[in-house]
């Protein structure tokens, strides 16, 4: 059945961000799409893509070396065409933007450049459909979110760092940071390499980790990870916990997190009026006060907003890398352990395959609306959020 308004053709564009693998749409949702809408869907050349040009071929596609920002597009609009990415675009482009664009911008919280963004789309007339907006009318949640396995992908992080700094303490007495970590095929390996690195901490001690956020999908996929690669003290945390804790009158509400815990992974929601009603997580302060008295050495910062003005974890600035997946949060106090944190924005591409077949599943059938893009609620509640967005530049 061939689509008769709206959008009739989705360009899956190469993606820009480094050792980002992830896709928006898998093979077997394109096939999907095409089979059940008819749509058109080219797909741009990319060498870090998870899935092989021929699974997509093979799924109906048309491969191409470029579309949505060459000479002959890019200045050129189409209503019927939606240009799919992930990732935000790199901080070095600045030409017009004149297409519909499906993707994580990343300009809705007040993040780092976000006026740039928007204001590329008002520049170009096109319009942003953030996959973070992508809300469900009849539940408000959203449609679609790689946050279990940013939650999973980010606590294997702090596990398989934690698991370092135990070695080098044992064998040399002081901390480097892990160097360049590499995407797993799947789950079931990722976990045999933590299980061995486990088996290999001096004394076969295990770790005291803490998740905040705990029953949301992040927090869940943490805690789930945690428990598989053997880890039995879990502590769990999520608004009520951490309410209770603000409520108590305490200077220091969260200085157990620093005492009592060696690894932290944050899995908050962060929203403005979130980062109002909550005092910091961590900071300079309660760092000095706990001083040497700190067990905590290890941070996974899933939430991620560093340059957020209500960023709960206010003693680093910025995100890390694969390649370079930590920052070394220097004591004041010497005799104070090393304290890591570990923030990288696109955690999920430790696991690319399972997230993006999870991710894309999910979002099908809103995908299957797109013939109806100007009516569709979820379609329209997003463009009605743009609009908004647009309207306080």
């Amino acid at each position: 059945m061939a689509t008769t308004s709206g959008i009739k053709t989705l360009v899956l564009r190469h993606e820009t961000k480094p050792l980002e693998h992830r896709t928006t749409l898998s093979p077997q949702v394109c096939k999907q799409l095409i089979d059940q809408k008819g749509f058109k869907i080219l797909v741009e050349k990319c060498n870090q893509r998870i899935f092989a040009l021929e699974e997509y071929v093979n799924a109906g596609c048309e491969v191409v070396d470029y579309y949505w920002d060459d000479d002959a597009h890019r200045n050129k609009a189409d209503n019927s065409v939606l240009v799919v990415g992930l990732k935000e675009f790199p901080e070095d482009e600045d030409f017009s933007l004149v297409h519909k664009h499906l993707m994580f911008a990343h300009c809705y919280k007040m993040q780092a450049g976000w006026q740039k963004t928007l204001d590329r789309f008002v520049r170009g007339g096109g319009v942003l459909y953030d996959l973070e907006f992508l809300v469900d009318p009849q539940t408000n949640r959203r449609v679609a979110a790689f946050g279990y396995y940013a939650g999973f992908s980010g606590c294997a992080i702090g596990i398989e760092a934690w698991c370092h700094q135990q070695r080098q303490l044992h064998a040399q007495g002081e901390v480097s940071e892990l160097k360049n970590i590499q995407p797993y095929a799947n789950e079931e390996l990722l976990i045999a390499s933590l299980k061995d690195k486990l088996a290999q901490v001096p004394n076969a001690v295990k770790p005291r980790v803490l998740v905040i956020g705990a029953k949301g999908r992040c927090g869940n996929g943490a805690v789930t990870l945690a428990k598989r690669a053997g880890i039995t003290d879990v502590t769990e945390w999520d608004i009520q916990e951490t309410t209770e804790r603000i409520q108590s009158g305490s200077a220091q509400p969260f200085a157990e997190i620093l005492r009592d815990y060696d690894i932290f992974v944050n899995c908050i929601y962060l929203t403005a009026s979130s980062g109002k009603d909550f005092p910091p997580f961590i900071d300079a302060k309660s760092l000095e006060t706990v001083g040497q008295n700190r067990r905590l050495s290890m941070v996974v910062d899933v939430s991620c907003d560093p340059t957020s003005p209500y960023n709960p974890l206010p003693v680093y600035s910025r995100t890390t890398t694969f390649t370079e997946p930590l920052i070394t949060i220097t004591p004041a106090t010497s005799s104070a352990p090393s304290l890591q944190i570990c923030a990288i924005d696109h955690l999920p591409t430790l696991l690319p395959r399972e997230s993006s077949i999870q991710f894309s599943s999910d979002l099908l059938p809103s995908l299957l609306q797109l013939d109806s893009i100007e009516t569709a609620p979820v379609w329209a509640n997003a463009k009605q959020l743009f609009d908004e967005k647009v309207s306080s530049l």
